[in-house]
């Protein structure tokens, strides 16, 4: 496949970003407002274009005919229950700038990722006008909800993605079937948990053998170091995880075997599918709020495959098109 091109907002962490880069985009330009995320993302992709500022701020007509892929993992408070799931009324919204960046970039296809809420009947009509502007953009689309868990992650974190392209690439997508088998909490922060010489460490995976709840980032203004709401950290409680707060390190070789350990920021990361040598820049909180927030790269990377190859076999569809055949004189 010959390189892809992507334009990225509400970049975050860079959960998407990885998916993306590693599905094969390269990325024009990765817009986010978050200083602690822009400094994670130049601290792991120093090449990158990476843009601090608002989205409303952003003029995409700069990159008009130059992406492939338009993508974003748009706040999701105005369709969580967190949220109060205000929708449209919500000035967090930002899915009217997405489709302004649209209408200005023109890209051949379309990835935005929201919470489950945003599937339900109450955003019925919401959705609807969505699909309408695209629709009058020139796009056919589709809505999928998506669980992290068939890609992998070991957590459910359902997703509502919406995927749209221009007719001619949209014929060649398909949403991925297969599914993964997703490892334990405990197989997968096996070796982090051992790190620091825990005698308890494989005691512990054996007990934690289930997959995570959604983890919860929060916001600036709400949230902090800890794995959830109580009803989260009551799913942790069963797979011996104290869901109370985010612990420093490891549990240490002085630590008792049968310690019930708190998630370290890189194990969060390990949860949410991030590869252990992704960094992230701040203090605790806001290290964790990125984690917590982020978009797993496995399902990023799953559906961006789809997406680059549905573009490129319309670009040799047009290519084969243009072909003029040779034609053979005998002398």
């Amino acid at each position: 496949m010959s390189s892809l091109r992507c334009l990225e907002i509400c970049a975050g962490a860079g959960g998407q970003s990885l998916g993306l880069e590693q599905a094969g985009f390269e990325h024009l330009v990765a817009v986010e407002l978050d200083t602690d995320a822009c400094a994670t993302l130049r601290l792991n992709r120093p090449s990158w274009n990476v843009t601090e500022g608002d989205v409303h701020d952003f003029d995409g007509r700069s990159y008009a005919g130059m992406v492939d892929l338009f993508a974003g993992g748009v706040p999701c408070p105005p369709f969580s229950i967190a949220g109060r799931q205000l929708g449209a009324d919500d000035e967090r919204d930002l899915f009217p700038q997405a489709l302004r960046l649209v209408r200005e970039i023109n890209p051949t296809a379309v990835l935005l990722e929201n919470v489950r809420g945003l599937s339900s009947p109450r955003f019925a009509a919401y959705r609807a006008q969505i699909l309408r502007v695209l629709e009058e953009l020139g796009y056919v689309a589709d809505w999928q909800l998506v669980n992290a868990s068939a890609f992998g992650v070991p957590q459910l974190r359902p997703r509502f993605i919406l995927v749209a392209m221009k007719p001619s690439a949209f014929v060649h997508f398909s949403w991925p079937t297969e599914e993964q088998v997703a490892p334990t909490v405990g197989r997968a922060l096996k070796e982090l948990m051992a790190a620091d010489g825990w005698a308890g460490a494989e005691e512990w995976a054996n007990k934690a053998d289930g997959i995570a709840p959604t983890l919860v980032g929060g916001s600036r203004k709400h949230g902090g170091p800890d794995l959830g709401p109580t009803r989260a950290r009551e799913a942790w409680d069963r797979l011996h995880v104290n869901g109370k707060g985010v612990a420093d390190r490891p549990p240490s070789v002085d630590d008792p075997v049968d310690l019930m350990p708190k998630l370290t920021v890189e194990m969060a990361a390990v949860i949410q599918g991030f590869p252990v040598t992704w960094k992230f820049s701040g203090r605790k909180t806001a290290r964790y709020r990125q984690v917590g927030n982020a978009f797993p790269p496995p399902v990023a990377r799953a559906i961006a495959a789809r997406i680059g190859v549905a573009i490129q076999a319309a670009h040799d569809v047009c290519e084969a098109e243009y072909i003029q055949p040779q034609l053979v004189y005998a002398e």
